[in-house]
């Protein structure tokens, strides 16, 4: 389980470009929930993601995995139980090396380091077999240099090489917006296999509602460092598209956009 509690972050404090983000801020994800984000710009979704990751540090709260206080805990140390696909696909892979390198990279993922061979090549086959179901034709690309793939085919792999390992959380920050239609379709459905069969607790920022209400099991929108909307199962399934818009335009108008 995650927690956010009493979370306060300020940006520039002091100085005339002050911004509070979060002011008391929480938020309780539950083991093996599916939570989709979403909110205009400027909402807080991506800063909440890189405060869970440790990208950003809080001016003051708590938070929580599993009831253990990682609040000072390096970003480095909470990767190891945090997988994160960005949405940027250039990010999350090392684009000069192939995807047999990468992939048993990812697999050593929160391992000690010792000397010795790099590449497992008795795990090509199993790697093969991981690729395959994606129908993209990594599978027969295995000496090729990742900086070569599409964008389609990088995150589909970033994604894989996030979860090869066991974590606690998979963070997906709008990892399919930069990736064309029947990619980002593809993608989606991978992530959902994904995190069904591996029942994987995920918190996952979009700006694709159809996404949001089709996927996962709960749905925030956030404004201005808050949540605005939390539902949750047949709350959640209940909701459609113009709702979530009619929402959304609601709160642009009081704001006076």
């Amino acid at each position: 389980m995650l927690e956010l509690i009493n979370i306060n972050k300020n940006y520039n404090p002091g100085s005339v470009n002050e911004l509070c983000l979060f002011k008391d801020f929480n938020l309780t994800v539950k083991d093996g929930e599916f939570v989709s984000v979403v909110g205009s710009n400027v909402s807080g979704k991506t800063s909440m993601l890189n405060i869970i990751c440790g990208s950003i540090a809080v001016d003051s709260g708590k938070i929580l995995i599993n009831g253990e206080d990682i609040t000072k805990q390096k970003d480095y140390i909470r990767q190891r139980r945090i997988g994160r696909v960005y949405q940027d696909p250039s990010k999350g892979t090392c684009p000069s090396m192939t995807i047999l390198e990468n992939m048993s990279i990812a697999e050593n993922k929160g391992k000690p380091y010792n000397l010795g061979r790099g590449v497992n090549k008795a795990k090509l086959e199993t790697y093969r077999e991981m690729l395959r179901p994606l129908n993209l034709g990594l599978e027969d690309k295995m000496g090729v240099q990742v900086g070569s793939l599409s964008g389609g085919q990088r995150q589909a792999l970033a994604l894989l090489m996030a979860t090869m390992t066991p974590i606690d959380f998979l963070i997906l920050d709008e990892h399919t917006a930069a990736l064309d239609p029947r990619t980002a379709e593809i993608v989606m459905k991978l992530t959902d296999q994904i995190v069904r069969e591996k029942k994987m607790t995920t918190v996952m920022v979009t700006h694709n509602l159809r996404y949001a209400l089709e996927y996962g099991d709960r749905i925030l929108m956030m404004h201005q460092g808050k949540i605005v909307l939390d539902k949750v199962g047949e709350e959640k399934n209940q909701l459609n598209t113009d709702e979530i818009m009619g929402i959304f335009n609601r709160i642009s108008v009081e704001c006076g956009n």
